[in-house]
């Protein structure tokens, strides 16, 4: 398999960031997610990504973007990091691919669980609407039967800016960005839960969900329920938000790889119908400005957060 400096850079990274998490890391593991898509890493957002709770113990997670023109899917069947499946997850992408004009791509690989989710980003000024995704063949139901519920509070029209699949657990995501300012109110947020038949949300969820930059929901094929509720909030400090850290993350953040032009981060606040609530921290090792727009995010948002924690 080809070594190029960049993709050698990369997984010395990943190596090193996996060992500040006990997780192992071996070359036959990554090099060929490497070898699939290495033309395309030189000019990719490239992140880090750890979770508290059981779910997310004992890997780290490594996500990177694909310009337009590849199709991740397809190189990740050619290439023998995940298997074909007749299940409506498999076609996923390309149906969308079809009706939604698609702005980029990213890949969820994990150092030991391997191929994950892929996600579609639209672009800012082509975000989608509920009523076009509702429609495609392969789209979960559950999506539909949740419309009134996004609807309600204003989620329904040209608020998708993000749509992830994710293959093995096989459920997608939605995220919202460019939010009405009232889906972050505590009020607003309880109520929200509620609707879902979520329990109340703890102060600190009420805190973090007041200064998101999006939200995103988890539905499945198998469920007519929204599975999980999460927002998304960025800053430039690891410890700057009220997040309870493990020793072994802590150690992660301090020690993580990350683009020294830029050292922001993204915490992920989600919670379940069972009410557990879970955080991810996610640490750029490859920062790339166009990021900024697609996330429909300001620097003063970033410094709102840091001031609000």
């Amino acid at each position: 398999m080809s070594e190029t400096a960049a993709s050698a850079d990369l997984y010395s990274a990943i190596e090193a960031s996996a060992g500040l998490l006990d997780v192992p890391c071996s070359r036959e593991k990554v090099w060929p997610v490497l070898n699939a898509y290495e033309d395309a890493l030189a000019s990719a957002v490239i992140a880090f990504r750890v979770g508290t709770g059981e779910r997310y113990t004992g890997d780290l997670d490594w996500r990177f973007s694909v310009p337009q023109h590849v199709d991740p899917y397809a190189v990740a069947l050619a290439k023998g990091l995940t298997e074909a499946t007749d299940h409506p997850v498999g076609t996923l992408l390309a149906d969308i691919n079809e009706r939604c004009p698609i702005d980029s791509y990213g890949i969820d690989f994990g150092v030991v669980g391997g191929f994950k989710k892929i996600y579609a980003f639209f672009a800012p000024d082509g975000m989608q609407r509920l009523s076009t995704l509702i429609d495609i063949p392969s789209m979960p139901i559950s999506l539909a039967e949740n419309f009134d519920f996004f609807a309600r509070y204003g989620l329904d029209a040209d608020k998708v800016n993000v749509f992830g699949i994710d293959y093995r657990h096989r459920t997608v995501n939605l995220y919202f960005g460019g939010l009405p300012a009232q889906c972050l109110e505590p009020e607003t947020i309880t109520a929200m839960l509620r609707d879902i038949g979520f329990p109340e949300p703890s102060e600190q969820m009420l805190k973090l969900g007041g200064q998101a930059f999006g939200i995103y929901t988890t539905l499945g094929w198998d469920s007519p329920e929204i599975e999980r509720f999460c927002f998304s909030v960025m800053t430039p400090d690891s410890v700057s938000l009220p997040v309870p850290i493990e020793p072994k993350i802590e150690k992660f953040l301090d020690g993580v790889p990350h683009d020294s032009a830029d050292g922001r981060f993204i915490y992920y606040a989600a919670m379940s119908a069972t009410g557990e609530e879970n955080f991810k921290v996610q640490s750029y090792y490859q920062w790339q400005s166009r990021m900024q727009g697609q996330m429909l995010l300001s620097d003063s948002d970033e410094q709102q957060g840091k001031r609000d924690s």
